[in-house]
């Protein structure tokens, strides 16, 4: 009879957890990602500074995100921190969560479209992780570039149509980068100059969206699959309208605003 090695988290490593148990000393969670195996949160380590009351910190059945500190396999201990967690480890940690949540749906629409079963489902998950980081980048992946950009996945013919169908309606994340331009012309046809100047641009360029805010300003922003390929694409723009104008003897300024992401599904 054999036993089952328990998979145990690695010191230094990020993990999520539920808290089960609160004391005065402390609290106990179990990890999410470990088959719900027991951790301790020590009160020294839940935030900087004396804690009067646990409780004000973490709550029974609440989510955290954690540092394991100590692990000790024999015994089955493993020592948590909550204060040496940086808010950019939480954030990551978090949106590594969600995406595998996300994809976890993802597979479980597939087998019930193709109809497959448990082992073929885990045999295409498995082919999947030994291409991408998660099963969402891979249908990201499809959902921007076709079935034909994971052709080496080697899909069943059923199980490639599904999963396209699938992919053909996930909204895409996107990023927006944005800006406020101050465009005037003292002609006497000077909003006909500016309008014409701008359509042309927007006619370029699917991605571009001008906004009219109420002379002299005008809000332009591009949609992007990346802030990188955003920002490319968003310098020879203004350079055009800028030429355009100054060559009617109009006055041009842009001045960025926030850039922000969209929302993924």
């Amino acid at each position: 009879m054999s036993t089952e090695i328990q998979e145990m988290p690695e010191q230094g490593e990020i993990v999520l957890a539920t808290v089960t148990k609160v004391m005065d000393h402390g609290a106990y969670v179990t990890l999410d990602e470990y088959d719900d195996i027991q951790g301790f949160l020590h009160i020294s380590e839940i935030a900087p500074g004396w804690i009067r009351s646990v409780s004000r910190f973490v709550k029974d059945g609440e989510k955290k995100v954690l540092l394991v500190k100590k692990v000790n396999s024999k015994r089955g201990d493993i020592d948590l921190s909550l204060k040496q967690v940086s808010k950019d480890q939480k954030k990551q940690k978090l949106k590594e969560v969600k995406k595998f949540e996300k994809g976890k749906t993802l597979l479980q629409n597939v087998q019930e479209k193709a109809k497959l079963s448990d082992e073929e489902i885990e045999e295409l998950e498995d082919s999947i992780y030994a291409k991408f980081d998660s099963v969402y980048d891979a249908f990201i992946e499809i959902g921007r570039n076709g079935i034909e950009s994971v052709k080496e996945l080697k899909l069943a013919k059923k199980t490639a149509t599904v999963i396209g169908e699938i992919c053909s309606k996930i909204k895409l994340p996107s990023v927006e980068i944005r800006g406020i331009m101050e465009i005037t012309s003292n002609k006497s046809d000077g909003v006909e100059i500016i309008k014409k100047v701008l359509l042309g641009v927007i006619k370029k360029d699917p991605t571009i969206d001008i906004t009219y805010l109420g002379a002299p300003k005008y809000r332009l922003s591009i949609t992007s699959e990346n802030f990188k390929t955003a920002e490319k694409s968003l310098k020879p723009i203004i350079e055009e309208i800028q030429t355009n104008i100054e060559k009617k003897k109009g006055s041009f300024k842009f001045t960025r605003e926030e850039s922000k992401k969209t929302r993924e599904n």
